[in-house]
């Protein structure tokens, strides 16, 4: 193969590479659709951030699909605009789901969210740990450094047992199928799948609270 051969052999590569990656990102931030990206709530539900715009994540520790988008969800988030805001909703589908549920709630009353949250989805998804009961959720916590009584009794509180109980109908309420699925302003609903990937998901976040920041300028 002679220098002329290889030099347009480059350029060529170089330039599919460059519209392969143009293509994508003009995928990634084409214009949404009701019915494709996302779908409208029939019965839109009330945010709990006030003035601000209400991104919900409804999840679950155990979901793998939870796991690896939880990287790209948490760097997206740390750069919202002050206007909006983040949060996370336990899913809980059936009894099974609601020790993670009730983990998810006592690691937020005890200021534990930082700490515990991304070392408990690694010990589901990476250390293949099983905690299908409150005990094998007490024993890791006690591992891990924290009073094991403190925690077991604001796991076992009202207000725990009350949050996970709303969990329940919230999932049911926002017509939660599966997860990972994120709810935009109460009135929104997309995941993964619908957007196309989790680079469509982050998309048609940014562009689902654009379309809902003038809606409640509206109100």
């Amino acid at each position: 193969m002679n220098l002329t051969t290889r030099f347009f052999r480059a350029v060529s590569l170089h330039f599919f590479l460059a519209l392969a990656f143009a293509l994508a990102a003009s995928a990634a931030n084409a214009d949404i659709q009701s019915g494709k990206e996302y779908e409208l709530l029939a019965q839109p539900q009330p945010v709990e951030t006030g003035k601000k715009i209400e991104v919900l994540e409804i999840f679950s520790y155990g979901c793998i699909h939870c796991f690896h988008l939880d990287p790209d969800l948490n760097k997206w988030a740390k750069h919202l605009p002050k206007d909006v805001t983040f949060r996370r909703l336990p899913a809980i589908f059936n009894a099974s789901w609601a020790p993670l549920a009730k983990a998810f709630y006592t690691f937020e009353a005890m200021g534990l969210t930082e700490k515990l949250h991304e070392d408990f989805f690694n010990a589901i998804h990476v250390q293949h740990m099983r905690f299908d009961d409150d005990e094998a959720v007490f024993d890791w916590v006690g591992k891990r450094g924290i009073n094991r009584k403190s925690f077991a009794d604001m796991y076992n509180s009202f207000s725990v047992q009350s949050e996970a109980l709303r969990s329940k109908q919230l999932t049911k309420a926002y017509g939660v199928t599966g997860v990972p699925t994120l709810i935009v302003d109460g009135k929104y609903r997309t995941s993964v799948s619908a957007a196309g990937g989790p680079a469509g998901l982050l998309s048609t976040l940014d562009q689902l609270i654009k379309k809902a920041r003038p809606e409640r300028a509206g109100k």
